[in-house]
């Protein structure tokens, strides 16, 4: 697959999974315009993906806030002049028993999860519309399918499985306007998020008895990019999590 002078848009860009996506994609020829609340962060990681910056900007900010998803989507546009793939990596987990999740917690979880999918979506969509193709990849996660007595997450259910089911009515609406929805379902993958002195115990919550590794959500994001014929799909990216336990 040939993604060579493809402009792709990720949200939740600066670390992780993200940066680990614009990083492979920019190896490989892409243009990428990453998203993050810290603007250092965003600036540093765009130092990483691409030393030159021609391959790489950044628009800091919450994309809950509807401005910001459109001066990202702007920016996308200004200096590289259509938008290829949308990837809907941003997000939070919080394990916690349902009845010690606070108010906070259920608008922060919301407004990262939800409202920031849908301004940046509905953006890139419009656009994509009048360019006649493009591709949306929703990052959700296996424990919407699979949930574990051990792993307490009823927000990141709420709000991941929502996103789930909308990949799925949005690539039913726009499969005749050349536009493809799919998504990426993880486990528990290493990123800086999880602490080395828990991957032992993560490990044993995959049946594979391992955890995944960015590169293989990245190659799972790659695959979606080039399976033309593959619309409302959800890519389980797991050791076998999603099939049981």
């Amino acid at each position: 697959m040939d993604i060579k002078g493809k402009v792709i848009v990720i949200t939740g860009g600066s670390s992780g999974l993200g940066k680990a996506m614009a990083i492979e994609m920019v190896k490989q020829g892409a243009n990428v315009v990453i998203n993050g609340r810290s603007e250092q962060a965003l600036a540093d990681a765009a130092k990483e993906i691409d030393p030159t910056g021609k391959q790489v900007r950044f628009v800091a900010g919450n994309i809950a806030d509807s401005k910001t998803a459109q001066r990202l989507i702007d920016e996308a546009l200004a200096h590289y002049g259509r938008i290829d793939t949308l990837v809907n990596n941003a997000g939070i987990f919080m394990a916690k028993p349902f009845t010690e999740y606070s108010e906070e917690d259920l608008a922060v979880y919301l407004s990262t999860n939800v409202v920031g999918f849908f301004h940046v979506t509905q953006r890139a969509v419009a656009q994509m519309l009048k360019q006649g193709t493009g591709h949306i990849v929703n990052i959700t996660t296996s424990l919407v399918d699979h949930a574990i007595a051990g792993v307490p997450s009823v927000l990141a259910s709420l709000t991941k499985g929502g996103i789930q089911s909308a990949t799925k009515s949005l690539a039913i609406e726009y499969a005749t306007k050349g536009i493809r929805v799919n998504a990426v379902s993880p486990g528990i993958i290493k990123t800086p998020m999880h602490p080395v002195e828990t991957h032992e115990g993560l490990s044993s919550l995959h049946p594979m008895g391992r955890m995944g590794e960015s590169h293989e959500i990245v190659d799972a994001v790659l695959y979606l990019e080039s399976a033309k014929f593959v619309t409302g799909e959800i890519l389980h990216v797991d050791g076998g999590q999603n099939a049981g336990h």
